[in-house]
Order: C-alpha cells, then sequence, then structure tokens
C-alpha cells in the first residue's frame, strides 16, 4: 500500500516503501514514463535483505498531484518531504532513465542528506556545451523531445493519445518500442519479470493522466535548475554502449562534468540493461559508505 505524503507547497505525492525496515535507505527513481511500482525488479528485497527501499510517483504520475512547470532540480524538493514522511534522515539514491537526472539534482542539492547517487542511462541537460544533444537518438525521442522544446502543446497532445492508447492496452507501449531496441534489449524485455514489472509500472503511471510524462520530457529540454558539476556525493554513471534511447555520449559529458564521478560504460548492452545492473549499483554504492545505519 502506498503512503501520500504533503509537500511544503500542499501538492499529494504517492509513495511506497518495501525491504527491511531497519536497513540502510535506498531511494529508487523511477524512469519516463514510469512510477513508483517499477522501479525494481520484485526479487531485490530478497537479493538485498539489508536494505530498506522507497520511492515515489513523481508529480502527474500515479497517485501524486501535478506540479506544472517543474524543473528536474524539484526532485529534490520532494524526495526530501518523502524521506521526512518515512522518518529517514540520510540515503542513497538510484535513478534510471528518466530518473537518472533528479537522482543528480538531489544529489546536487541535497549535499547534507545523500550519501551517494547512482544515474543509470541517464541523459544530459539540453543546453549541455559540445554535446550533439540528439544525436544517435531513437526516432521517437528524437521527435519527443523536439516537441517538447518547440511546440509543447503538440507534445502533450501526442502523449495524451498514447497514454489513451496505453490506458486500454498496456502491453501497447512494450510493443511500440520494440522496433527501436537494440538486438540487446529485445531478449531483456522478453522476460517475465521484466515485462510484468515494466506494465505494472505503465498501468499505474498512465492510470488516470498523461501529465507526468509531458512534464519529464519539458524539464528535460529545459534548464534542469542546477549545475551538475555541484554534485559532491560520490557518482556512479552507468551505461549499456548499444542504447539508442539515452545515447552513451550523454553520460560521457557528465561523467567530464562531475567531480569525481564513476563510469561504468557496458559493451554489449542496451537501455534495458539497466533493471538487471541494479544489484551491482547498489554493492557500488556500499563501497562508498552509503549502508552505514539506518533511518534516521
Amino acid at each position: 500500500m502506498g503512503k501520500h505524503v504533503r509537500t511544503d507547497d500542499g501538492r499529494l505525492l504517492l509513495a511506497e516503501e518495501w525491504g527491511n525496515p531497519a536497513g540502510t535507505p535506498v531511494l529508487l527513481l523511477h524512469g519516463t514514463p514510469g512510477s513508483r511500482l517499477g522501479t525494481a525488479l520484485p526479487d531485490l528485497p530478497e537479493r538485498r535483505p539489508d536494505l530498506r527501499f522507497f520511492a515515489y510517483d513523481r508529480p502527474g504520475y500515479g497517485g501524486s498531484d501535478r506540479h506544472p512547470g517543474r524543473r528536474v532540480a524539484d526532485a529534490a524538493g520532494d524526495a526530501a518531504a518523502v524521506a521526512d514522511a518515512l522518518g529517514i534522515d540520510r540515503f542513497a539514491v538510484v535513478g534510471r532513465s528518466g530518473g537518472a537526472p533528479h537522482a543528480l539534482a538531489c544529489a546536487a542539492l541535497l549535499p547534507e542528506r545523500v550519501r551517494a547517487a547512482a544515474a543509470l542511462v541517464s541523459i544530459a541537460p539540453r543546453d549541455a556545451a559540445g554535446l550533439d544533444w540528439f544525436a544517435g537518438m531513437t526516432p521517437f525521442n528524437v521527435r519527443e523531445f523536439g516537441l517538447a522544446a518547440e511546440a509543447p502543446e503538440l507534445l502533450d497532445a501526442d502523449l495524451a493519445a498514447r497514454a489513451a492508447a496505453i490506458r486500454k492496452d498496456p502491453e501497447r507501449l512494450v510493443e511500440d518500442l520494440r522496433a527501436e531496441l537494440s538486438d540487446h534489449d529485445l531478449p531483456i524485455v522478453s522476460d517475465p519479470a521484466v515485462r510484468a514489472t515494466l506494465l505494472r509500472s505503465y498501468r499505474e503511471a498512465l492510470g488516470a493522466t498523461h501529465h507526468g510524462w509531458t512534464d519529464d520530457s519539458l524539464a528535460f529540454t529545459r534548464p534542469w535548475g542546477f549545475d551538475v558539476s555541484a554534485v559532491t556525493a560520490p557518482v556512479l554513471l552507468w551505461h549499456g554502449l548499444d542504447d539508442a534511447f539515452s545515447p552513451p555520449a550523454h553520460t560521457r559529458w557528465l561523467a567530464g562534468r562531475i567531480p569525481g564521478a564513476t563510469l561504468e560504460l557496458v559493451p554489449d548492452a542496451g537501455h534495458f540493461a539497466a533493471q538487471y545492473a541494479l544489484p551491482a549499483v547498489l554493492e557500488w554504492l556500499r563501497g562508498q559508505g552509503s549502508q552505514e545505519g539506518g533511518g534516521r
């Protein structure tokens, strides 16, 4: 069962926690589109019984109120509100795909609370100097981010229609993605555990509205509201080299700007390989001293 958390500005966020209540807290941030229910495969608590996991639906997804005009930076305040409501002081944070920039925001803007962060298959800021931002990106993402930058009203209409179709048949999004998946991603998305987790997340994310999807896309293509070079916590940047949804060049760019970041580029791995990478990422976090103590 989820728990509603009220933010300082009066919005409600739907949060979830699972795992060991006395374990070390780890915030998991979902992809785009996504929800708190799609942050990890179901066997993770058994594999890591020492951890307490928590997550929340970003504004406009699932059970969380919309926050029009939100920036990537706003995730830090939302994460802090959720952690406060759950009695959590310090925590590690992991973001996958659309959750990755938000994880970096938490690391940059909550330096006293975030012990370490991992950004898996992240994109870079749209204004990243020297980066050909669209190079190597799938046609769907080029179109979506192009509309976000140039015609937000058309993006909103497009995603509203897509979300309505997915609401009727959640498998629609998975099937639509297949044409753009790498040969390395296809077997992962066909894995019953991965597929079930994705479908559960999409159902929850888009069950009421498409607004979270729109607002994520807009936030990614506008100024993020923080400088990635301000991150002082240990950071792992993980990326599959055959990823066309979030091209690896984005993570290479981030690695050149985040002081001391650990860069892991994985050959023969695509975008959805990040689903399988989480246990190893959590082990890396433990090595950064992110598992000292629990709760408050």
